[in-house]
């Protein structure tokens, strides 16, 4: 929605923010924390991402090509895809990490290959990146492309740091996306923090500088964007997060696990993306609706082609736009039923949601 005479203007303040790239031309590495990721380990991701900044060597990747650093707490995004993660064990002296997959076993039961120390992962972020780039042909972009073809064990060959044999009895820890909403304590802290879900996860200007303020009085002025287009109000005094939650409500946020907002997501759909085959978003707004009396946590996902920008990680249910206002549902990734109205979806929710 950005003017037109808008666009040189804006890119100067977001780079007077921080926001920008840091060389001409670039993109910020994506590199994903747990909304509660410890203060060691946000200085670890970005001392990763500034370094891989001023590496013109690396400046070809992907924007795409993803890296996943966790604590193993218990609200992290286990389900999306990334070429490279690393999950701490034994308190954060070492790191497990894998390949092409998420600390949450997308490549299997266990799809840890190894484990580093701590005061190595920065090398080691770093080997693995230039061995990609080094192995990789230019068709291949992600770790998911080349590893079919060339193999672990040639990748592991090709880094230059002191490996372990991944615990063979390691498993990553599961993650409860609903704690992302709601007041709950800070682990190992005296603090609380609060998170809410905006609508099909967009905030307009007034909403935030609500949240900015509410942040600034309770919260020591952070406010955290998570991984599921929710936000998240850290350092918050046990005695002040009831208020602070009131006020999240009032805002029109989503607070609890069963709102309809707090389990959809929608693409940009018709109205933003030519691609899209229905106005995902106004269908999304129609969907709440008919959900109003069915709290549960199934989540939904619509999305206006088949590339489902909006979820790149697996959902209970996707319902796939073939025409303005009709969907294919899917569970999982199953189809089940075919060019359904929203009413008609909403009863097929419905249905679901009575039998479990």
């Amino acid at each position: 929605g950005i003017r037109d005479d808008a666009h040189a203007e804006l890119i100067a303040i977001a780079l007077d923010a921080g926001l920008g790239p840091a060389f001409e031309g670039g993109d910020l590495r994506n590199v994903m924390l747990s909304p509660l990721a410890s203060d060691a380990t946000r200085a670890l991701a970005a001392d990763i991402v500034n370094a891989i900044q001023a590496d013109a060597a690396l400046h070809a990747l992907s924007p795409k090509f993803a890296l996943q650093l966790d604590d193993g707490e218990a609200l992290a995004m286990l389900a999306h895809p990334q070429d490279l993660w690393l999950s701490a064990i034994d308190g954060g002296a070492h790191f497990v990490f894998g390949f092409a997959g998420s600390p949450g076993g997308a490549c299997g039961p266990n799809a840890a290959h190894g484990s580093i120390a701590r005061a190595d992962a920065q090398r080691f972020v770093f080997g693995v990146l230039h061995a990609f780039a080094a192995l990789a042909s230019p068709d291949e972009h992600r770790m998911r492309d080349l590893l079919p073809r060339i193999g672990i064990a040639l990748l592991m060959r090709s880094l230059d740091v002191p490996l372990a044999p991944t615990p063979s009895e390691w498993r990553r820890a599961s993650s409860d996306a609903t704690l992302r909403l709601g007041v709950h304590e800070e682990a190992h802290r005296a603090t609380a923090y609060a998170g809410a879900q905006p609508t099909l996860g967009r905030l307009d200007a007034t909403t935030l500088a609500a949240l900015a303020d509410l942040a600034s009085t309770y919260a020591q002025g952070r406010l955290v964007m998570t991984p599921w287009q929710s936000v998240l109000m850290p350092d918050i005094d046990p005695a002040h997060a009831p208020a602070v939650l009131a006020r999240m409500n009032a805002l029109g946020l989503a607070t609890e696990p069963g709102a309809p907002f707090a389990c959809l997501i929608a693409c940009a759909g018709s109205t933003g993306c030519t691609k899209s085959h229905a106005d995902t978003k106004k269908d999304a707004h129609r969907l709440a609706r008919l959900l109003e009396d069915q709290a549960g946590a199934t989540s939904v996902h619509l999305s206006g082609c088949a590339r489902s920008c909006a979820a790149a990680h697996p959902v209970d249910v996707t319902l796939l736009a073939v025409a303005p206002g009709r969907y294919d549902l899917y569970r999982h990734v199953r189809l089940d039923a075919r060019d359904l109205t929203l009413e008609e979806a909403a009863e097929r929710l419905a249905r679901s949601h009575a039998d479990v």
